[in-house]
């Protein structure tokens, strides 16, 4: 062993440089073979779609066909009836659909920040396109997506998601179940007036509406010291239900102003928007002066800690309750970036009782029923 060379700088900076192209070929060849086998599987729907309409074979020709794929290529997964099943539908899934979204470039490049997908993917026709988009994530994923969405948009925007933050197909299910395609992007916020283009919108796509917190075990009284606690104590899971760029800087952050003490609940810094994140939670409904008090902690934040390199802070009011009219005149004329959304907690039902136990609908007519008597 040559401890010379070993030593040396150059060649240390030679073996990162050789790491990192071996990395790189092994993405690129593991890419490439995804996207083979997705074309593979592509031709594999077609052929079945259209053999079951030129004949009356049914589902018996999946049957038929994955026993003896199955002999014929011992070696190769995928050829078992489930999954020649799921291949058909994801086929028809897309070449159904596509006819109705005719604008899909358009809908990328206001949904992903993927120049090269984009450029890639304007070429040819619309089927090509989006051949091209959904080649880009493995077939599990691809399984999961037309298992699960009701339509076009639905998958498109798990596709794109899935593309942009590199989500494990555990974490694209999660996404799925806790129904983030109608949650994200839905706060109330003043971003477009206090953030310039492009940060404005990456800001406004970053938050939801409302945000699930169901790994947490609270009940509805539950002060904000309890919530702040038990979110902290779930880190990971929170930093998930936040969304990918989220890093955690510190609860109860401490600051110093005129002599006075005061703590941000939760303090961040969002890594693709550059810049830092307060989270203000709150247990029960929106309230008008949180927003001034946020807006308070922000100009504290924007002189204490950001720097020269940072974006203008952020700031996130969490409550358990919101009301859409007066959170938009709370940040009417305030000239800090702020959303306001709302969090919920899964009420602790068992779902064999759930349809046996009367709505708070149900309750109030009851009590109304009761009062008039």
């Amino acid at each position: 062993m040559n401890t010379k060379i070993i030593r040396s700088k150059v060649y240390k900076d030679l073996l990162q440089h050789v790491k990192s192209q071996i990395q790189s070929s092994q993405i690129k060849a593991a890419l490439t073979v995804n996207q083979e086998l997705l074309t593979l599987y592509w031709t594999l729907g077609k052929m079945i779609s259209d053999k079951q309409k030129q004949t009356k074979w049914g589902g018996g020709l999946i049957i038929q066909l994955s026993k003896d794929l199955t002999r014929e290529f011992p070696a190769m997964k995928g050829f078992s009836e489930r999954n020649l099943f799921y291949i058909q539908q994801w086929y028809l899934f897309y070449s159904q659909s596509i006819k109705k979204l005719p604008q899909l470039v358009a809908v990328i490049e206001n949904s992903i920040k993927l120049p090269q997908l984009v450029a890639v993917i304007k070429k040819g026709s619309t089927n090509y396109k989006l051949m091209e988009l959904i080649k880009r994530i493995p077939w599990g994923h691809n399984r999961e997506i037309i298992a699960k969405c009701k339509d076009l948009d639905e998958a498109l925007f798990y596709v794109l998601e899935s593309i942009r933050n590199n989500w494990s197909r555990n974490v694209l299910i999660h996404q799925i179940e806790n129904n983030l395609f109608k949650r994200k992007g839905k706060a109330i916020t003043n971003f477009k007036l206090t953030l310039p283009k492009p940060l404005s919108d990456l800001a406004e796509d970053t938050l939801k509406n409302p945000y699930n917190f169901d790994f947490l075990t609270l009940t509805r009284e539950a002060q904000e010291l309890d919530l702040e606690r038990s979110l902290t104590d779930h880190i990971t899971k929170f930093l998930i239900e936040l969304g990918a760029g989220f890093a955690f800087v510190g609860r109860q952050y401490h600051l110093e102003v005129g002599g006075d003490d005061f703590y941000i609940d939760l303090l961040f810094y969002h890594i693709r928007l550059h810049c830092y994140v307060i989270v203000e939670l709150k247990t029960g409904k929106f309230l008008p002066e949180y927003a001034g008090k946020l807006n308070f902690y922000l100009s504290i934040v924007d002189d204490q800690l950001k720097t020269e390199r940072d974006q203008p802070s952020i700031g996130i009011l969490i409550c358990r309750q919101g009301n859409k009219v007066i959170a938009e005149y709370a940040l009417k004329d305030v000239h800090k970036p702020i959303g306001i959304t709302e969090y919920k907690l899964t009420e602790n039902i068992p779902k064999k009782f759930k349809g046996s136990l009367p709505s708070i609908e149900d309750l109030e007519q009851e009590l109304k029923r009761k009062a008039k008597k």
